[in-house]
């Protein structure tokens, strides 16, 4: 059988199972730490609130405060082993093929939701969560699988514009597929308990696994090892090294410079992002919204739809020939007024209409991928998403610990407080955006300097002669 050269359908059905249980590792984890503190059964009800003030008040706080720990010990335990796994796994794709770097993050999720479904099924200590995610993090985690197929459809576009749009393509599938999941959610958990979504998204993971192995195509064509070499594994892990460093080596210091300043942009807004998103779920189970899972359903399944809006935005301005900066700052302050309106979010409407303003906030991503993919040469795919990848997990795992413990600190007497930090830190990036304004470099030529100091790659960079400026 003839395989494809499709990962849309990978990123498909990893989005669906993981939002079909995303939204319940909270809850989950929330109703086992109210049942060990209070010694009380946790209230479900058809009604939008559970909050009963008279009585709970001090509850929710000690719960909340559990819960924001348990996150927090989760990420740092996971933090180390996967960044790891994602800096080797998909700079090593350079020599090795892209697939290694997308079947074994499917194989950590895959162990990690089985062990979930065994807690929950069994009823065994909540703390194994954690040595779970330590083990899958081994395997690499969701930047080295994104990692993985940005990397790949790098290598298969040769257009500017067509890498631009399909990256953005896989953001909106993400989007997609995973609202349709947490639409679901509230439902499939009061109609089944948790234990049948954990079995369920194990099932697609497994469906996914097979594809990536059986039916996906690899796009990195293996060089054979050198007999006279006694140790290609040796040699293996030494171009590994090799290639991150030539990143950076094998450029001109503009471009070394503006590299810099679009990884440490795309860091500094996903840090800012996830630390207020990583918060939503928890914030909606406190006083004086005190959601179902219903409510919190619908609205995982509202938030998921800034992938498929920021898609439509992204496709829309490129179309319009919107500047690729100015797109990113639309990004930017979509989040900053998202993010204010959560800290002052107090009735279920308002928290619904807080997601208006974060339609658009997704757009950034995409646009920052392809701008920083099409300044580096192709032999250097690899190496840019592993750093790309990198960061991004440090980023994220960081803010996550971060905002944990800083939630843990002031939800007793400002729960929005974490919030408005978040708003006010994308202040960095946009600043970072001006910088990258200021430098101005031209795309086409600076990779094709990249590409004239490597041998063997002069007629990679094409006959593209007038390439359109980042700004």
């Amino acid at each position: 059988m003839k395989g494809l050269f499709l990962v849309e359908p990978l990123v498909a059905v990893y989005a669906f199972a993981s939002f079909l249980i995303y939204p319940l590792v909270q809850q989950y984890v929330y109703r086992r730490l109210w049942q060990e503190l209070t010694n009380t059964t946790y209230p479900v009800s058809d009604n939008s609130s559970r909050c009963d003030p008279s009585n709970t008040s001090s509850h929710h706080e000690d719960v909340q405060k559990a819960a924001s720990l348990f996150s927090l010990y989760t990420d740092l335990f996971s933090m180390i082993p996967s960044l790891a796994a994602t800096l080797i796994l998909v700079a090593y794709s350079d020599q090795r093929g892209r697939k290694i770097t997308i079947i074994l993050p499917l194989i950590g999720s895959l162990f990690y939701t089985l062990s979930f479904l065994s807690v929950s099924f069994f009823e065994l200590d909540l703390y194994l969560l954690i040595v779970s995610s330590f083990v899958s993090a081994l395997f690499g985690g969701l930047g080295t699988f994104l990692g993985g197929c940005f990397s790949y459809i790098a290598d298969l576009c040769e257009d500017g514009q067509e890498k631009t749009l399909r990256m953005a393509v896989v953001d909106m599938v993400i989007g997609l597929l995973s609202g349709v999941a947490s639409l679901s959610t509230g439902y499939f958990l009061r109609a089944a308990g948790f234990n049948w979504p954990f079995f369920t998204s194990a099932l697609f993971q497994c469906v996914n696994l097979v594809y990536a192995v059986f039916v996906l195509e690899e796009t990195v064509q293996r060089p054979p090892d050198d007999p006279l070499d006694g140790s290609p594994r040796r040699t293996a892990m030494r171009q590994l090294a090799y290639g991150v460093y030539q990143l950076f080596a094998g450029a001109s210091r503009r471009r070394n410079v503006l590299l810099v300043l679009l990884l440490l942009l795309f860091s500094s807004f996903s840090f800012a992002n996830m630390g207020g998103l990583s918060l939503i779920t928890l914030y909606e189970l406190n006083q004086p919204l005190c959601w179902t899972e219903i409510l919190i359903g619908y609205g995982s399944a509202l938030s998921t739809t800034v992938f498929l809006t920021s898609f439509v935005g992204v496709t829309v301005f490129s179309r319009c020939g919107v500047p690729n900066l100015i797109i990113i700052l639309i990004g930017i302050v979509s989040v900053m007024a998202g993010m204010t309106m959560v800290a002052f979010a107090k009735t279920t409407l308002m928290m619904f209409l807080v997601r208006l303003p974060m339609l658009l906030a997704i757009m950034p991503f995409p646009v920052l991928r392809s701008m920083m993919s099409k300044i580096v040469s192709k032999t250097e795919q690899g190496a840019l998403f592993a750093c790309l990848a990198c960061l991004d997990s440090v980023s994220n795992s960081v803010a996550v610990v971060l905002f944990s413990s800083l939630y843990a600190a002031t939800v007793t007497w400002y729960p929005g407080f974490c919030f408005l930090l978040s708003a006010g830190l994308c202040v960095i990036p946009l600043a970072l955006l001006g910088g990258v304004r200021l430098l101005g470099v031209e795309e086409g030529k600076e990779a094709k300097e990249v590409e004239a100091l490597i041998p063997g790659e002069e007629g990679l960079a094409g006959d593209e002669n007038d390439n359109p400026p980042l700004t």
